[in-house]
């Protein structure tokens, strides 16, 4: 006879349920294992929501054709441009989480989520981070006419003449705008902002002296900087760089705030299996040890990370919270 318990279920039952449901779980992370084993069967796709020959493009072909060595398959760059990178990211978040897409995430990610009213997809949930594959940091250059080799210097000519220093920018909301506003705020200046379209033309007008500074990533004025053509004050990081080994920190500056890094991740859209999300960064982060590829992004003056998936989620979350607190002190309002 099957014996009850006082609740009305026969042990039978319950020794029956617990079975099943142990069979299933079993099954969901057999399942999980042979996914992972399987992947990659087809090619894989990586969104760039930007265009191509840009420091975030670049990364990820070099990105694309090691991964696609490592786990044997195609690897395919799309550059989906337009909205400020919202186009390019709204679709990533609406493709399936099996793997086969991924996406670039960097700071104009992070700018987007405070920047734009409404956007197609949730900042902090649409995706799954892989890693952080490279970051550089951003570099305060002026022209060479203006007499100030440290950053203090440029810091008491600007409250001393604070008419005469404008910073141009590659438009509103932009990293190399809140970069600016960043330093105005540190340094307790008012340097006058001037927004370009783009920051290719903010930094011509740099060279040809109509604006006098500029917070640009490093690669972006790095051949300029060498050149002559402009004076590099200092890089906003907490230590020196290869590329500019002679060039100040913030620290060394006076400004140890001044951290603002370019950084370029990758991602996939919600609900990607956690075994593939664990294949997939193995394979960046062993592509980061290549000699091959460590030349190429010297060569970029990038700095490989090579983060876990956890650090990759807590950098974008931390530089979400960060850049909406400086756009608020700046009074940069949503469009």
């Amino acid at each position: 006879m099957k014996q009850t318990t006082p609740g009305g279920k026969s042990a039978w039952t319950r020794t029956w349920t617990t079975r099943l449901c142990g069979a299933l779980l079993a099954f969901c992370v057999a399942g999980a294992a042979t996914a992972a084993d399987d992947y990659p069967s087809h090619p894989i796709n990586i969104i760039v929501p930007f265009s191509v020959g840009g420091s975030t493009d670049l990364v990820a072909r070099l990105e694309a054709k090691a991964l696609g060595q490592a786990l044997n398959t195609s690897v395919v760059v799309e550059n989906r441009t337009g909205g400020g990178g919202v186009i390019g990211w709204g679709g990533a978040a609406r493709s399936a989480p099996d793997g086969y897409t991924l996406l670039t995430q960097e700071m104009s990610y992070a700018i987007a989520a405070s920047l734009i009213k409404s956007l197609p997809y949730d900042p902090n949930k649409a995706f799954t981070n892989i890693t952080t594959l490279v970051q550089v940091p951003h570099v305060l250059v002026v022209h060479p006419s203006v007499p100030a080799k440290t950053v203090q210097e440029f810091i008491a000519l600007v409250k001393a003449h604070p008419d005469k220093y404008f910073f141009g920018s590659g438009g509103v909301g932009t990293n190399t705008h809140l970069g600016g506003e960043l330093f105005n705020s540190l340094a307790g200046v008012k340097m006058s902002h001037i927004p370009f379209r783009g920051a290719g033309a903010a930094l011509q007008d740099l060279l040809a002296g109509r604006v006098q500074a500029m917070i640009t990533s490093v690669p972006t004025a790095l051949a300029q900087i060498r050149a002559g053509k402009l004076r590099a004050l200092m890089v906003a990081s907490d230590h020196r760089i290869e590329a500019l080994p002679d060039v100040p920190d913030a620290k060394e500056s006076g400004l140890p705030g001044m951290n603002m890094q370019f950084w370029v991740g990758f991602a996939a859209p919600s609900g990607t299996p956690k075994p593939v999300i664990d294949k997939l960064n193995a394979a960046m982060v062993k592509s980061l040890q290549s000699p091959d590829m460590q030349a190429q992004l010297r060569e970029l003056a990038l700095e490989p990370v090579g983060s876990t998936p956890e650090q990759a989620a807590t950098l974008v979350r931390d530089e979400i919270a960060r850049w909406h607190a400086v756009m608020e002190k700046a009074g940069i309002k949503p469009e």
